[in-house]
């Protein structure tokens, strides 16, 4: 991400907030207000060290996923005058959750190599303007394989909190509004600004982007970091695998020590609960869908079918297409 010195003419932080239709309250007022509280003294609310905008092509009400409405407190003025312009989404149901006027500012602000963030699902908003094509995404677990359907060729994530990536960043949403605008404070005025931001919140410390999504992928209980993320990175690979030494190092560690630490904390390898995952998966296609098995066997990442049947078999103690009968016969 940019530094405060890349964007000339900015005294102090600037950020300028895009609102979606139907965007998500708890996201925006945590970020805003980690803000806040972090550009002045206790909570005395001066913009002394940060200064804040709500930009809209109209200054018509924004109705957010709650209901609550909030008013633009700006026009679309000159992207530079801004360090960030961070985007906020929320329901993915709005087929046009920003204006024609938004999807060309937030084009200028990318010319002008303002740094753009996406928050909950803002990131899509980004992505549909063509404005995260060669930039990591983050985005919430429940969101990852729409991502990934609408937007095939970009590279997306959903085990960290928030992302950094040159000049985009991108957050999960929730509460994780909060740890990315402290790391924003925290780089951009001081760790005191930080710290009476988040005192004030009642936040007893920021979470950094490496902290892992709060969600327990299958049924592997461990407080682990590093195993919980390469948990959920196979589950977001299953029809494209990756390797076991790309898996480890995708969560800081060599293939030795994440078998390792497999083995410690879920008394299994990495590539037994992989392929447990895949056949999980394959197991749920077989009994709700119609799909050819050899659609399902490459699906879940097998070469052929015969190798798809008998691993299942294995498994589940019988072929798929007996599952599909037993299935199909039940009233």
């Amino acid at each position: 991400m940019n530094s405060a010195n890349d964007v000339p003419s900015v005294s102090r932080l600037k950020i300028g907030f895009i609102l979606a239709r139907s965007f998500t309250l708890s996201a925006f007022a945590l970020f805003v207000d980690t803000l806040r509280l972090a550009s002045d003294e206790a909570d005395k609310s001066g913009r002394v060290l940060a200064d804040w905008q709500v930009l809209g092509s109209t200054r018509h009400l924004i109705t957010s996923s709650c209901g609550v409405q909030v008013a633009p407190t700006s026009d679309f003025i000159d992207p530079s005058e801004f360090n960030y312009i961070v985007v906020v989404g929320g329901l993915l149901n709005s087929e046009t959750p920003v204006d024609h006027h938004t999807v060309e500012y937030l084009k200028k602000a990318a010319a002008r190599k303002v740094s753009l963030i996406g928050v909950c699902t803002g990131t899509f908003i980004l992505a549909e303007a063509g404005l995260m094509k060669n930039h990591q995404s983050c985005v919430s677990w429940l969101h990852h394989d729409v991502f990934r359907e609408r937007f095939p060729g970009h590279e997306v994530r959903a085990d960290r909190i928030f992302n950094l990536d040159r000049n985009r960043g991108s957050c999960a949403g929730g509460s994780s509004a909060a740890d990315m605008a402290a790391y924003i404070v925290r780089r951009h005025i001081s760790k005191a600004a930080e710290r009476n931001a988040l005192e004030v919140l009642q936040i007893d410390k920021a979470r950094t982007a490496l902290h892992i999504q709060p969600r327990r992928p299958l049924s592997i209980e461990s407080n682990d970091p590093r195993l919980k993320a390469a948990l959920i990175i196979m589950e977001r690979n299953i029809e494209k695998t990756i390797s076991i030494d790309k898996l480890a190092a995708s969560v800081g560690l060599s293939r030795r020590q994440l078998e390792r630490l497999f083995v410690e904390k879920a008394n299994s390898s990495p590539a037994i609960i992989y392929r447990r995952m895949r056949l999980e998966r394959a197991k749920h296609l077989v009994m709700e869908t119609d799909a050819p098995l050899i659609e399902i066997a490459m699906e879940v990442g097998f070469e052929n079918a015969s190798h798809f049947a008998k691993a299942f078999r294995k498994a589940f103690g019988q072929s798929p297409t007996k599952l599909r009968d037993v299935v199909a016969a039940v009233p």
